[in-house]
């Protein structure tokens, strides 16, 4: 199994800047401002050949005016157990503090996981001899780097790759389906991805914009095998005035560019809004699959089937023309019908990938097709001899082979591709129609 190390450390030494450049990624925004980081943010870093997972957490704070300093340390907390090898970052332009000695202090109690003592923003010589002042943390030899440079940081990884020592298992990556849950700000997205794997991993509060980076998380229990995605909540352009929130609204798309199915979370007391029509224009125009789910039904008045039915309508006409998707009515905070949610994505991730075959195809449509042709265009009849899908594409695909291919129109391949629909299941997922030149 691929080993664990966690970046851990007061706020504002360059954790999330240390954990990009041993990425290779901009996964975890950087700011100037402390306490920039919430949750724990994950990474692959491959480095002479061996391959281990990287953990950026929040700085660890005491006694502050930060409403999330408590929920901040109990994710440091987690990282350090679970990890293999701690990297505590402490800053040589600034020298030693109080929340340096703090941190150093929980570090020799919990001494079961090897430390490396990293010596971050060394940019000069002068700031490597500062160093030297570490030593008094009692956790060994400083390891000077600069996280925005990259100095030293080669060094840096042999050392972890040398302390890691051997893996046990080495496993191969494997291309598992991923799952993003997408919203509005404060849906209830962090509560239903702790309500699936069964831990508070990801912060939740009451105000919106709690979570800023996108968090991945495996999930392989109940005969289920993926990656969960939780993204910051996506905003109107007018409201995002804070620079950290436009980072966050942009890696939440960059999240629903990487999955395969998108789980649209709606406030079951507030019904669809403008900006979850944006967010599903957003998933429209990067072709990916599709579960709705009403969150917060348990807050909900009248749950009558009249009620379910006039909700789905609405949502189904607003969201039109694409309206073949699941719809479901779940609540996070008391489990209701969560696992239906993972059971639904999972047959929608397998429509995407299923095909038909050519025969089928042909022995169904073109007898739909000579019933109901396209309409002429300047006194040509365009005629459909041969359909069939394309294999090994991103989503369902199908060729359908015409004389005068230039003349069918949009109408005509939605027809065809509501046809479709009715005699496979494809719900969920986008398909794509080509007419082509026979």
């Amino acid at each position: 199994m691929s080993k664990l190390v966690a970046i851990v450390g007061r706020p504002n030494v360059g954790k999330s800047t240390l954990f990009n450049r041993l990425t290779g990624t901009r996964a975890a925004i950087v700011s100037e401002e402390a306490g920039t980081t919430r949750d724990r943010q994950y990474g692959k870093c491959e480095w002479c050949g061996r391959e281990f997972s990287v953990v950026d957490t929040g700085g660890w704070v005491v006694n502050s005016d930060d409403i999330f300093e408590e929920e901040i340390r109990k994710q440091v907390l987690v990282a350090t157990e679970e990890a293999d090898l701690i990297l505590f970052l402490v800053d040589t332009q600034n020298g030693i503090t109080d929340l340096d000695e703090a941190v150093a202090a929980i570090l020799r109690r919990h001494n079961r996981v090897p430390v490396i003592l990293c010596a971050n923003k060394a940019d000069n010589n002068q700031d490597r001899y500062n160093s030297a002042e570490f030593y008094s943390l009692g956790l060994g030899d400083p390891q000077c780097v600069s996280a925005a440079t990259g100095s030293g940081t080669g060094d840096l990884l042999d050392l972890i790759v040398k302390t890691l020592g051997p893996d046990s298992q080495q496993d191969e990556e494997e291309r598992l389906p991923r799952f993003a849950v997408v919203g509005r700000p404060n849906a209830g997205k962090s509560s239903l991805i702790n309500a699936f794997i069964g831990e508070d991993r990801h912060i939740v509060t009451d105000i919106a914009g709690t979570t800023r980076d996108s968090i991945l998380t495996r999930y392989d229990k109940f005969g289920f095998d993926f990656y969960l995605v939780d993204t910051a909540g996506i905003r109107k352009k007018n409201k995002v005035n804070e620079d950290l929130e436009f980072y966050s609204v942009m890696r939440s798309i960059r999240a629903i560019e990487n999955s395969d199915v998108c789980i649209l979370l709606l406030d079951g007391t507030r019904g669809i809004e403008a900006q979850d029509l944006n967010i599903v224009h957003v998933i429209q125009r990067n072709r990916k699959s599709l579960v709705v789910v009403v969150n917060k039904w348990d807050l909900v008045e009248d749950k009558s089937q009249r009620a379910i039915d006039y909700y789905e309508q609405t949502i189904r006409e607003r969201l039109a023309p694409f309206d073949d998707f699941p719809i479901i009515f779940a609540s996070a905070l008391t489990k209701q019908r969560i696992y239906r949610i993972l059971e639904t994505a999972k047959d929608v991730y397998l429509h995407r990938k299923f095909r038909v075959g050519t025969s089928k195809l042909n022995e169904e449509m073109l007898p739909i097709i000579e019933a109901y042709p396209p309409p002429s265009m300047k006194g040509k009849f365009i005629k459909i001899k041969y359909c069939t899908q394309v294999p090994d594409t991103q989503i369902p695909t199908f060729v359908f082979y015409a004389n005068l291919p230039q003349y069918v129109k949009e109408p005509y391949k939605r027809f065809l591709e509501n046809k479709i629909r009715e005699r496979w299941n494809f719900s969920g997922t986008p398909m794509h129609i080509f007419i082509r030149q026979k």
